[in-house]
């Protein structure tokens, strides 16, 4: 009986060695542990503790089995402030030489560290103390406070191992973890498990929300078609509005280079015809009595005529059409054919009409594509009413400018 006896220290004993080993633990971390490691912490430590015991308690352990497996909570991530990778070996190191310090029992000892390897993710977890102590260090999962540490341990694997997340990465990660996870013992199962399909439930909403923020901020970033953002209605209303002022603005400067030259012409006409039938013919005698004058006269009436020919044509209403398949299955997705624009529809039977409509309607693309061919189309309209109205006021310039210096020489003549 004496051997069980040596591994089965009295009551007091163990409560000391427990509280020499929290007071070791507590100052090896504080003083040693890296900066970065915030999730693997003296927090967490005290938190694996707290729950190994009352698993322990829950499972019925022995007092001995119960002071085995609370140290080996104290020291199983002890080994962080040397190495991370593989940390378990170096806690087993340090809990032999502390506890080899303090007289500890050697197969107490062995007993202890054989606990602490259990944690390790590639060594076997089958003893009971291995098993409890695994779903103490895991329990988190099971916890309320699951999201708060995962975003602890985030930030820990970025700093200390160079690993960096997405939201949606980090997310999708933590899933893969819950859904891949699970505690070995039937307290633990017992006493996590509600929490724990929580967490995975909430886990699974977190993960949609992020991939729906995701989805919609590289929406707004490429300006997809997919929901219509308000900067693109705002450009298109915009350059439909900037299209009717400049097409309104050529109609008026062309009614008005129409009646000036209209004036114009009427005066010549009507001068030229003065007195017709007398002995002077069909001109006026002016002209006929100056010939000279003919030149300015003749000058002023060509550019008359010829500026408001270029007006009637930039005021003259011009509509675009093109040649396309009436019956195309296609027709509101043809980038050549602009439903919007009445040249174009009115070359369409009703029902042809509707159905392209219903299709333009039905796809946002299809509708963005005939708004911009209707402002292409727009555009060009109104870079030929330009252009005739450039020439117009070319051709009024131009010619008063020779009729004024025609009219100089001739007075220079006569005198």
């Amino acid at each position: 009986m004496e051997p069980t006896e040596t591994l089965q220290p009295p009551q007091a004993e163990k409560s000391e060695i427990l509280k020499q080993a929290k007071a070791y633990i507590t100052q090896l971390l504080e003083e040693k542990l890296p900066k970065q490691i915030v999730y693997h912490s003296l927090a967490h430590t005290k938190a694996v503790v707290k729950e190994a015991r009352k698993l322990g308690e829950d499972a019925g352990l022995d007092a001995a089995d119960q002071e085995a497996l609370l140290l080996a909570a104290w020291f199983h991530d002890a080994g962080y402030i040397e190495t991370y990778d593989g940390h378990e070996y170096r806690s087993m190191e340090l809990a032999e030489q502390w506890l080899s310090q303090q007289g500890y029992p050697a197969a107490r000892i062995a007993l202890v560290k054989d606990t602490i390897r259990g944690t390790h993710r590639n060594e076997p977890c089958e003893t009971p103390l291995q098993q409890l102590l695994a779903d103490a260090d895991m329990s988190g999962m099971g916890r309320e406070d699951f999201f708060a540490n995962a975003e602890l341990l985030r930030a820990e694997w970025e700093t200390t191992l160079g690993k960096t997340y997405s939201n949606v990465e980090w997310a999708e990660s933590q899933l893969d973890f819950l859904h891949g996870a699970k505690f070995h013992t039937d307290v633990a199962t017992s006493r996590y498990e509600e929490q724990f399909k929580a967490n995975i439930k909430e886990q699974r909403d977190r993960l949609k929300k992020t991939e729906k923020k995701k989805k919609k901020k590289e929406e707004e970033e490429t300006g997809t078609f997919a929901e219509p953002k308000r900067g693109i209605e705002t450009m298109f209303r915009t350059m439909y509005s900037n299209h009717m002022k400049l097409s309104d603005m050529a109609d008026k400067k062309a009614n008005m280079m129409i009646s000036l030259n209209a004036i114009l012409l009427s005066v010549i006409i009507t001068y030229l015809g003065a007195k017709a039938g007398t002995k002077s013919g069909v001109l006026s005698p002016t002209i006929v009595n100056n010939p000279v004058l003919t030149i300015p006269i003749g000058l002023l009436l060509a550019t008359a005529l010829g500026s408001v020919v270029s007006a009637i044509l930039c005021a003259q209403p011009d509509v675009t059409s093109f040649k396309w398949l009436k019956r195309s299955p296609q027709i509101a997705t043809n980038r050549r054919v602009n439903l919007l624009f009445f040249g174009n529809f009115n070359k369409l039977s009703l029902d042809d009409f509707q159905h392209g409509m219903n299709q333009l309607m039905a796809q946002k693309d299809a509708l963005y594509t005939n708004m911009v061919t209707d402002i292409y189309y727009l555009g060009d309209v109104l870079t030929r009413k330009y252009r005739l109205l450039r020439i117009s006021y070319t051709i009024f310039m131009v010619g008063l400018i020779l009729t004024a210096l025609s009219f100089g020489i001739a007075l220079l003549y006569k005198m």
